[in-house]
Protein backbone atom coordinates (compact mmCIF):
# COMPACT_ATOMS: atom_id res chain seq x y z
CA UNK A 1 0.00 0.00 0.00
CA UNK A 2 1.37 3.41 -0.86
CA UNK A 3 0.01 5.32 1.65
CA UNK A 4 1.54 2.66 4.27
CA UNK A 5 4.99 3.15 2.83
CA UNK A 6 4.91 7.33 2.69
CA UNK A 7 4.16 7.56 6.59
CA UNK A 8 3.62 4.15 8.66
CA UNK A 9 3.86 6.19 11.79
CA UNK A 10 0.51 7.51 10.42
CA UNK A 11 -1.24 4.12 10.58
CA UNK A 12 0.53 2.99 13.69
CA UNK A 13 -0.29 5.99 15.80
CA UNK A 14 -4.09 6.18 14.78
CA UNK A 15 -4.38 2.09 15.35
CA UNK A 16 -3.23 2.94 18.62
CA UNK A 17 -5.59 5.79 18.90
CA UNK A 18 -8.51 3.96 18.16
CA UNK A 19 -7.86 1.16 20.31
CA UNK A 20 -7.15 3.87 23.09
CA UNK A 21 -10.24 5.24 22.46
CA UNK A 22 -12.73 2.19 21.62
CA UNK A 23 -11.14 0.49 25.02
CA UNK A 24 -11.89 3.40 27.09
CA UNK A 25 -15.76 2.83 25.80
CA UNK A 26 -16.26 0.03 26.00
CA UNK A 27 -15.06 -0.09 29.53
CA UNK A 28 -17.17 2.68 30.48
CA UNK A 29 -20.17 0.73 28.28
CA UNK A 30 -19.27 -1.92 30.74
CA UNK A 31 -19.24 0.12 34.12
CA UNK A 32 -22.06 1.82 33.87
CA UNK A 33 -22.98 3.69 30.64
CA UNK A 34 -21.10 5.66 28.20
CA UNK A 35 -21.36 9.13 29.50
CA UNK A 36 -22.76 11.92 27.88
CA UNK A 37 -21.57 15.80 28.12
CA UNK A 38 -23.83 19.31 28.02
CA UNK A 39 -22.11 21.68 26.15
CA UNK A 40 -20.86 24.53 28.31
CA UNK A 41 -21.37 22.02 31.13
CA UNK A 42 -25.27 23.27 31.30
CA UNK A 43 -27.62 20.76 31.32
CA UNK A 44 -30.55 22.95 29.29
CA UNK A 45 -28.40 22.66 26.84
CA UNK A 46 -27.77 19.60 24.07
CA UNK A 47 -25.59 16.81 25.46
CA UNK A 48 -23.39 14.48 23.64
CA UNK A 49 -22.82 11.04 24.09
CA UNK A 50 -19.07 10.01 24.07
CA UNK A 51 -19.83 7.43 21.48
CA UNK A 52 -18.86 10.10 18.83
CA UNK A 53 -15.08 9.47 20.47
CA UNK A 54 -14.98 6.38 18.78
CA UNK A 55 -14.97 7.89 15.24
CA UNK A 56 -13.75 11.10 15.48
CA UNK A 57 -10.53 10.63 17.54
CA UNK A 58 -8.90 8.44 15.06
CA UNK A 59 -10.40 10.77 12.20
CA UNK A 60 -8.75 13.38 13.93
CA UNK A 61 -5.40 11.80 14.60
CA UNK A 62 -5.41 10.72 11.25
CA UNK A 63 -6.16 14.26 9.85
CA UNK A 64 -3.66 16.07 12.47
CA UNK A 65 -0.70 13.57 12.05
CA UNK A 66 -1.18 13.79 8.38
CA UNK A 67 -0.68 17.48 8.70
CA UNK A 68 2.47 17.49 10.76
CA UNK A 69 3.79 14.79 8.45
CA UNK A 70 3.62 17.60 5.51
CA UNK A 71 4.23 20.52 7.35
CA UNK A 72 7.35 19.30 8.62
CA UNK A 73 8.16 17.27 5.32
CA UNK A 74 8.08 13.65 6.09
CA UNK A 75 9.86 14.09 9.61
CA UNK A 76 9.38 14.29 13.46
CA UNK A 77 11.76 16.69 15.19
CA UNK A 78 11.85 17.09 18.45
CA UNK A 79 9.76 19.85 18.59
CA UNK A 80 6.92 18.34 17.09
CA UNK A 81 7.11 15.24 19.71
CA UNK A 82 7.85 17.75 22.46
CA UNK A 83 4.38 20.11 20.76
CA UNK A 84 2.32 16.53 21.52
CA UNK A 85 3.54 15.93 24.96
CA UNK A 86 2.95 19.26 26.12
CA UNK A 87 -0.33 19.68 24.63
CA UNK A 88 -1.07 16.09 26.44
CA UNK A 89 0.28 16.92 29.54
CA UNK A 90 -1.84 20.21 29.62
CA UNK A 91 -4.89 18.82 28.76
CA UNK A 92 -4.93 15.98 31.64
CA UNK A 93 -3.49 18.56 34.00
CA UNK A 94 -6.55 20.47 32.80
CA UNK A 95 -8.66 17.20 33.43
CA UNK A 96 -7.56 15.98 36.48
CA UNK A 97 -8.04 19.78 37.81
CA UNK A 98 -11.73 19.74 37.05
CA UNK A 99 -12.55 16.22 38.25
CA UNK A 100 -11.06 16.63 41.70
CA UNK A 101 -13.08 20.09 42.22
CA UNK A 102 -10.09 22.18 41.57
CA UNK A 103 -11.94 24.81 39.67
CA UNK A 104 -9.66 27.78 40.06
CA UNK A 105 -6.72 26.38 38.32
CA UNK A 106 -9.27 24.90 35.66
CA UNK A 107 -10.47 28.24 35.12
CA UNK A 108 -6.97 30.13 35.15
CA UNK A 109 -5.57 27.23 32.78
CA UNK A 110 -7.81 27.83 29.70
CA UNK A 111 -6.53 31.75 29.15
CA UNK A 112 -3.16 30.78 30.04
CA UNK A 113 -3.34 29.38 26.57
CA UNK A 114 -3.81 32.25 24.85
CA UNK A 115 -0.61 33.88 27.07
CA UNK A 116 1.53 30.77 25.99
CA UNK A 117 0.46 31.62 22.60
CA UNK A 118 2.54 34.45 22.72
CA UNK A 119 6.04 32.32 22.95
CA UNK A 120 4.73 29.10 21.69
CA UNK A 121 3.07 28.32 18.41
CA UNK A 122 0.58 25.83 19.81
CA UNK A 123 -2.00 26.30 17.19
CA UNK A 124 -0.15 23.74 15.58
CA UNK A 125 -1.40 19.92 14.80
CA UNK A 126 0.74 18.66 17.21
CA UNK A 127 -0.55 20.20 20.27
CA UNK A 128 -4.21 20.11 19.30
CA UNK A 129 -4.25 16.67 19.10
CA UNK A 130 -2.44 16.30 22.43
CA UNK A 131 -4.43 18.57 24.05
CA UNK A 132 -7.52 16.84 22.85
CA UNK A 133 -6.59 13.52 24.07
CA UNK A 134 -5.29 14.78 26.88
CA UNK A 135 -8.84 16.11 27.60
CA UNK A 136 -11.18 12.87 25.83
CA UNK A 137 -10.92 10.59 28.88
CA UNK A 138 -12.93 13.17 31.32
CA UNK A 139 -14.60 15.22 28.68
CA UNK A 140 -14.66 12.71 25.56
CA UNK A 141 -13.68 13.89 22.32
CA UNK A 142 -16.45 16.53 21.04
CA UNK A 143 -16.20 19.54 23.59
CA UNK A 144 -12.13 19.10 23.58
CA UNK A 145 -12.31 19.42 19.95
CA UNK A 146 -14.38 22.38 20.05
CA UNK A 147 -12.90 24.23 22.59
CA UNK A 148 -9.29 22.94 21.46
CA UNK A 149 -10.49 24.37 17.79
CA UNK A 150 -11.36 28.11 19.26
CA UNK A 151 -8.14 27.75 21.45
CA UNK A 152 -6.01 26.95 18.07
CA UNK A 153 -8.37 29.68 15.95
CA UNK A 154 -7.14 32.59 18.69
CA UNK A 155 -2.95 31.25 19.23
CA UNK A 156 -2.87 31.34 15.24
CA UNK A 157 -3.97 35.15 15.67
CA UNK A 158 -2.02 36.02 18.74
CA UNK A 159 0.87 34.36 17.14
CA UNK A 160 1.12 35.09 13.77
CA UNK A 161 0.10 39.05 14.37
CA UNK A 162 -0.10 40.31 17.71
CA UNK A 163 3.30 38.63 18.84
CA UNK A 164 5.72 41.10 15.97
CA UNK A 165 3.99 43.74 17.06
CA UNK A 166 6.54 44.31 19.93
CA UNK A 167 9.57 43.76 17.36
CA UNK A 168 8.00 45.54 14.90
CA UNK A 169 7.61 48.69 16.97
CA UNK A 170 11.41 48.19 18.31
CA UNK A 171 12.52 48.09 14.63
CA UNK A 172 10.39 51.21 14.24
CA UNK A 173 11.95 53.06 16.85
CA UNK A 174 15.50 52.31 16.27
CA UNK A 175 15.23 53.35 12.76
CA UNK A 176 13.96 56.80 13.47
Amino acid sequence: MKIFKKNPFRIYFTIVIAVFIWGLLLWQHSNGGVPSHHLLHRSDLPAISNWWGGILLPVLSWLLIGMTHKREEGSYPLSVKLGFIGGLLYGIVLSVSFVNGLEQVASLMAPSLLVIALFLPIYHSEYYLGFVIGMSTTFGVVLPIGFALVVVILAYIIYKFIRPIPSYLVEKFRGA
